[in-house]
């Protein structure tokens, strides 16, 4: 059961945030806000570590913490890899603007979710 919440840290962007996700290890939480900014937080300290580009509207981790994926303005999903910062992948055939991603619990499929009313499921490996 849930006690009244009290706020443990504030975030802060300079802009609207538009998600959040945890990675499942917890040690790292990921912010998609300020125009084209992804911040990957150190949650333990509460600090930024890394800063990815690109227009972005949703955020998830793979159950292993090592991949990223972010949902795109620009009809695109790009998969990064957490420890380089670096896109390792970006997935192209959504029509409209990618709003949404969810990994499987086995993390084998990337789900999108996007303004051209469809959801696609994408092989991981």
């Amino acid at each position: 059961m849930f006690r009244t919440p009290q706020t443990v840290a504030t975030l802060s962007h300079t802009s609207v945030v538009l998600s959040v996700a945890f990675s499942p290890d917890g040690k790292t939480l990921a912010t998609a806000g300020d125009p084209d900014t992804v911040r990957l937080w150190d949650v333990a300290g509460r600090n930024t570590i890394a800063t990815l580009t690109g227009s972005v509207s949703s955020v998830a981790f793979s159950p292993d913490s090592k991949t990223l994926a972010t949902a795109s303005g620009d009809k695109s999903v790009k998969l990064w890899d957490v420890a380089g910062r670096n896109t390792v992948a970006t997935l192209t055939g959504h029509t409209g603007e990618v709003s949404s991603v969810a990994f499987s619990p086995d993390g084998e499929t990337l789900a999108t979710g996007s303004f051209d009313k469809s959801a696609k499921l994408w092989p991981t490996r």
